[in-house]
C-alpha cells in the first residue's frame, strides 16, 4: 500500500457516507463534533486521525471502523494471526 493511501481511503469513505446522508460538509462536521475545515482536510486525505477518533466516528455513523477505513481482511475466516 502506498504511503498515505489509507488516509485517502478514509477521506473518500467519509465523503461517501456524508453524501449518502445528504449532509453539507458543515452539517457533517457539526454531527461529528469537528470544524468544517478539519473535515474538509480529512475528506481530501490531508489530515490524520488517531485510531480512537476513527473508532468514535465509525460509532457515530453506525459503522465498523474497518468499513470506514475501507480495509478488507485478507485472512481466511477463523485463522489466527500473531
Amino acid at each position: 500500500m502506498a504511503e498515505g493511501e489509507l488516509q485517502r481511503a478514509l477521506g473518500r469513505n467519509l465523503r461517501r457516507y456524508r453524501d449518502q446522508r445528504g449532509l453539507s460538509q458543515e452539517a457533517f462536521a457539526d454531527f461529528l463534533g469537528y470544524h468544517r475545515t478539519y473535515v474538509g482536510g480529512l475528506e481530501r486525505g490531508e489530515r490524520n486521525l488517531s485510531l480512537r477518533s476513527v473508532e468514535r466516528i465509525a460509532q457515530q455513523l453506525g459503522l465498523n471502523p474497518l468499513e470506514l477505513l475501507g480495509a478488507r481482511s485478507t485472512r481466511p475466516t477463523g485463522s489466527e494471526g500473531p
